[in-house]
Formats: C-alpha cells, sequence, structure tokens
C-alpha cells in the first residue's frame, strides 16, 4: 500500500514502529462505518433534491440548488474527516483547549451583531454569500474532547482505576461554559443534546453513579424551574404543548408535526416512488430539507425506505460501539461514548419528532439532513472514531 502508513505503540518497547503493509491505514479503516456514513449522505442528497426541487422560493429557481450543495457539504465533510484521520484524535488531544476556547468565541459570536435567528433560535452566524455557521454544532465535539481529556488523564497515566470527585467536577465545569451560552441564544435541542453527551461521556469514564444520578436529577429540577420561572420562549412553550396535544392547533403550531405524521402514512410499506410523493410536492411539510426531512423517506420510500435509514444508522452506532469497546485508553473510549450518545439523541429525537413521539427540537438528521455545520460535524467525528480505530494501542 504504497507508502501512507500509521504508527502502532509497543508497549514492550516503549516506541512507535511502522506498520506493515498488511496493517496499513486502508486496511485498518472500519469499512461498515465508512459506507454506511457514505450511503446515508448518498440517501440524504437525494430526498433533499427531492423535498426541494420544486420550491422556487427557495431555490431560487435552480432544482438543483440544494442537492449541489448537499454534495459539496458532504464532500468537505469528508475532506474534514480525512484531516482528522491523518491529525489522530491523540494529536488533537494536546490541542483541546485552543479548540475549545475557539468554539467558546464563536459560540459568543452568536450573540454579537453578528449572530441570526432562524426559526427562533439565535444561533447562526452569517458568513456572506448565502452561507451561514451554527457554531453550537462544532461546540459538540470540543466538549466531548475537553471532557474526555480531563477525565482520562490521571487514569491514562496510570495514577488512578477512576477518575476522582474532583476531576469529574472539572469536566462538568467545562461542559457548563457552552451550556449556559447556547441556553441565551436560546438553543434548546443544542442543549438537550450536549446534555445527552454529558451522559454518555460520565457513563463511559467509570465516574461514580453518584454523579449520573445527581446529574440527573440537577437537570429535571432544573427544566421544571426554567418552565416554571417562564424563561422559556413563547414559541418553545407551543412546541411543547402541541406535542402533549397534537389536536391543540392544527393550522398554527401543530401544523409541522400533524403533516408529517400525514407524509409518512402516506407512504405505506413500498412507498409513492422517489419524487412521486404528493405532500413532498405539494410542499405540505414545512423544513423538509433539513429537520423533517426524514418524512420524504417516509413517504416516497415507505416503511422499507425509511427503515433503511434506521438500519444505517444502526450499522454507525455498532461500529462505534466496537470502536469503544477495542480500544485500550479511556481517553479513546470517552471519545467513542461521547459520540454514540450524540449520534443515537440527535437521531432518536429528529426521527421522533417526525412521528410525534418527541416535541420539535430543530435538530438534524445525522449525515442525511441539509446543513453544512451539521454536515462537517458528524463527519468529523466519524473522523475521530476512524483515528481511535486506526491509532489504538496494540500488543506486538
Amino acid at each position: 500500500m504504497g507508502g501512507f502508513s500509521v504508527a502502532r505503540y509497543a508497549p514492550e518497547q516503549g516506541t512507535w514502529s511502522k506498520l506493515t503493509a498488511r496493517d496499513s491505514l486502508v486496511r485498518r479503516l472500519d469499512w461498515p462505518l465508512m459506507t454506511a456514513s457514505i450511503a446515508l449522505s448518498f440517501i440524504g442528497m437525494l430526498l433533499v433534491y427531492s423535498a426541494t426541487r420544486g420550491r422556487n422560493s427557495l431555490t431560487h429557481g435552480d432544482p438543483y440548488y440544494f442537492l449541489l450543495r448537499h454534495a459539496m457539504n458532504t464532500g468537505i465533510g469528508v475532506a474534514l474527516m480525512i484531516g482528522t484521520i491523518w491529525l489522530g484524535h491523540r494529536t488533537l488531544r494536546g490541542a483541546v483547549p485552543i479548540l475549545f476556547g475557539i468554539s467558546v468565541l464563536m459560540i459568543l459570536a452568536v450573540l454579537s451583531p453578528l449572530g441570526q435567528t432562524v426559526n427562533g433560535a439565535h444561533a447562526w452566524i452569517v458568513i456572506g454569500g448565502g452561507f451561514s455557521l451554527q457554531p453550537s454544532e462544532f461546540t459538540k465535539i470540543t466538549i466531548i474532547l475537553g471532557m474526555a481529556m480531563i477525565l482520562a488523564s490521571r487514569v491514562d497515566a496510570g495514577d488512578q482505576d477512576h477518575p476522582d470527585h474532583r476531576t469529574v467536577a472539572k469536566a462538568l465545569g467545562v461542559a457548563a461554559i457552552p451550556i449556559l451560552i447556547i441556553m441565551l441564544m436560546p438553543d434548546l435541542g443544542s442543549v438537550m443534546v450536549i446534555a445527552m453527551i454529558v451522559l454518555g461521556v460520565l457513563l463511559a469514564s467509570g465516574a461514580s453513579n453518584r454523579w449520573v444520578v445527581g446529574l440527573i436529577g440537577t437537570g429535571v429540577v432544573g427544566a421544571i424551574g426554567i418552565w416554571k420561572a417562564g424563561l422559556l420562549d413563547q414559541y418553545q412553550i407551543a412546541r411543547f404543548a402541541a406535542f402533549a396535544n397534537p389536536a391543540l392547533d392544527p393550522a398554527g403550531v401543530g401544523y409541522n408535526t400533524n403533516q408529517a405524521r400525514i407524509a409518512i402514512g402516506s407512504g405505506g410499506l413500498h412507498g409513492t416512488g422517489l419524487f412521486h410523493g404528493s405532500q413532498t410536492t405539494g410542499q405540505f411539510v414545512p423544513e423538509q430539507q433539513t429537520d423533517f426531512v426524514f418524512t420524504v423517506a417516509g413517504e416516497e420510500l415507505g416503511f422499507l425506505g425509511a427503515g433503511l435509514i434506521l438500519v444505517l444508522l444502526g450499522v454507525v452506532l455498532w461500529r462505534a460501539c466496537r470502536i469503544a469497546r477495542e480500544t485500550t485508553e479511556l481517553y479513546g473510549t470517552i471519545v467513542a461514548a461521547g459520540i454514540i450518545a450524540w449520534f443515537a439523541f440527535q437521531a432518536f429525537e429528529n426521527i421522533g419528532m417526525t412521528l410525534g413521539i418527541m416535541p420539535v427540537a430543530g435538530l438534524p438528521l445525522p449525515f442525511v439532513s441539509y446543513g453544512g455545520s451539521s454536515m462537517f460535524a458528524v463527519w468529523v467525528a466519524v473522523g475521530l472514531l476512524q483515528s481511535i480505530r486506526v491509532q489504538r494501542p496494540m500488543s506486538a
């Protein structure tokens, strides 16, 4: 395999040695993970094209506008994945303080005049030329890396068997800073995902279960307190009310979820055929290329096509779990666990809100929904998973 190889750590030698051609980088990549991720992004291209090709107000008269951008976003995402593998998760571990600082500055910039409100959430930065950035997507990565660095520091060095209470408190403090800023936007969906990431990281780190129970309890009490204090925006309260009672305002706040269920229900087993969904072509489902892209699959590809997306997401999570289990360093295990919690909860929330079993939270479906920030972030996460697999410590 050419001259592209990676290093392998041999504990008994205490040095890094070059892998043989048989153990080359390409052979050591997790190809089921790679294949499932690429397949999801390709399916996303088709669904995004179907959802937008007739919406002239969005496409400026170019039916391929979103298709080409989605393909470009995927290409950039894959390039970022390759770059992440090339750098390696261990190299990024040393750069975590810098990356974390940059991510905090970016989400703070959202609260400046650079920020823009989209669908009620003041969570975007306008770059220009029709492009915008959602910094909270990248914050998910830096929180995972930051908490993993702190929680694993003394364990990987052999000083401890598991993180002590002081170490856990420091890691939670790192997560608390961006969470508080994101709540000011407000971007409740991202806060929910980050909360699941923090729980996943703590569970994987071996921290005392008292921290996990305490964190869950604090979250419940905090949510009730925020609700009682009236700190939620009106559109957020309306979304929860529509979730609790779908018939509350079918022409208003409940319109999205009602139309989503109609679209998915009309697909049946085999679907109406790609590009032939009446709800999709009739433009009855808002935000169908982003948050509600799963409705296109449900209507046009039916239960079988929608089920394929679930299977591919399951493959991604399965391979991520295997990577987390096989690595012998706690840092890699924690990073993989944080990504698993992120992907699993975000996919569940996105699909759940289209089915009416979860409240609408404005979260994209990983790899599938249109959106550059989300696409870049999930592919960087795949790069981290691949790096953990490729560079995991091995015995000779």
